[in-house]
């Protein structure tokens, strides 16, 4: 009886520890939001086996988080480290710079430049060289804390996503424990250097990509589990709306393939971050937690939609055994679909029709 007696006592200690230090030192000011409606594993989501059927192409580190192809297919990506890597064919990849910080999403421009996105680095641009020039790195006096992806307009304008104008790349989780939505959606004048904002308040700005002829441009919310859309042109022109909503997992990069499929990786599962959205003083104490016992609340999946033009999902492509797990980019080239992961030190690739 001592002994049960005791070890309630220590635990209740324990508890209030850990309360009262999550009170005074968390790192985030916990906001509530509202988790939308999550369609699970359903209907047009349900589990099957076709990625199973991809193959792997080993590179040289850790974290390949995006592919970007050019004309004549050679291909890149961008590890952990800050290597970016290129490689064509069925050539060992090399090593052709090192941005120093950590390249994310990635695209070539028309000149053969490729367009980086960094999240230590801001947004830059590589010559075939590897000469490393910075395009932007801040905005209205403030350092952009998370540069994640970016896509290229016909004229030369990159748009390009500040994931959190709170967190970094180094504690990215804390953004969706905090639920603060400083997300946004920028772009970068090739004319002027000038960079604005277009799109601000959103819950960890991700992905983004051109629709058909520039008329519009979408990017990722990955903490709701949909994508916006602004349009650029036409009668709507400035207005903003819901392109694809009820998402299960979490949407991180997407890529169009140029005809009328968008592509969008789901790393992880949104069931358990969303149990999360109402429960503020339980998500201040997970805050102070280590980093390995924060994540316990990502469930990695390997997942990849395609959506039509309209938003609708007409591919659905899965693996219940997490063979190529945790995807953060599927990006269509030359009818091979290659896959990004952060937590794989090869690429995926498998072919579409």
């Amino acid at each position: 009886m001592f002994l049960l007696r005791w070890l309630v006592v220590s635990l209740l200690a324990l508890l209030a520890i850990w309360v009262t230090y999550a009170a005074i030192f968390s790192p985030i000011t916990p906001a509530v939001w509202v988790a939308p409606e999550n369609p699970g594993l359903t209907g047009v989501f349900a589990p099957n086996a076709r990625l199973q059927a991809v193959e792997q192409v080993v590179m040289p580190g850790l974290g390949p988080e995006d592919v970007a192809c050019d004309v004549e297919d050679t291909r890149y990506t961008g590890l952990e480290n800050g290597d970016i890597v290129r490689w064509q064919g069925e050539a060992a990849p090399a090593v052709v710079a090192n941005t120093g910080g950590r390249p994310l999403g990635m695209k070539v421009d028309s000149q053969g430049r490729l367009v980086v996105a960094d999240a230590m680095r801001g947004l830059l641009r590589i010559s075939p060289e590897g000469a490393i020039e910075v395009l932007a790195d801040a905005h209205a006096g403030e350092p952009m804390r998370f540069v994640d992806d970016l896509d290229i307009a016909a004229d030369g304008t990159i748009w390009f996503s500040d994931a959190s104008r709170r967190f970094g790349m180094h504690d990215n989780l804390l953004d969706f424990y905090e639920g603060s939505m400083t997300g946004r959606l920028l772009s970068w004048d090739p004319t002027s250097g000038e960079t604005t904002e277009h799109l601000g308040g959103l819950f960890f700005g991700n992905g983004v990509a051109l629709g058909p002829d520039d008329d519009f441009v979408l990017i990722n919310e990955t903490g709701l589990g949909r994508v916006q859309r602004l349009w650029l042109k036409g009668p709507k022109a400035g207005q903003q709306d819901i392109f694809v909503e009820g998402l299960p997992g979490t949407p991180d990069n997407i890529n169009f393939d140029g005809e009328g499929t968008f592509w969008i990786a789901m790393p992880s599962l949104r069931a358990s971050a969303d149990q999360l959205a109402e429960r503020p003083f339980l998500r201040n104490m997970l805050a102070v937690l280590p980093g390995v016992l924060m994540t316990a609340v990502v469930t990695p999946s390997s997942f990849v939609v395609g959506v039509d033009l309209a938003g609708n999902v007409v591919q659905n492509l899965y693996d219940p055994e997490l063979g190529y797990h945790y995807i953060t980019s599927a990006t269509p080239c030359n009818g091979t679909l290659w896959l990004g992961s952060l937590a794989m030190s090869t690429v995926g690739r498998l072919a579409i029709d």
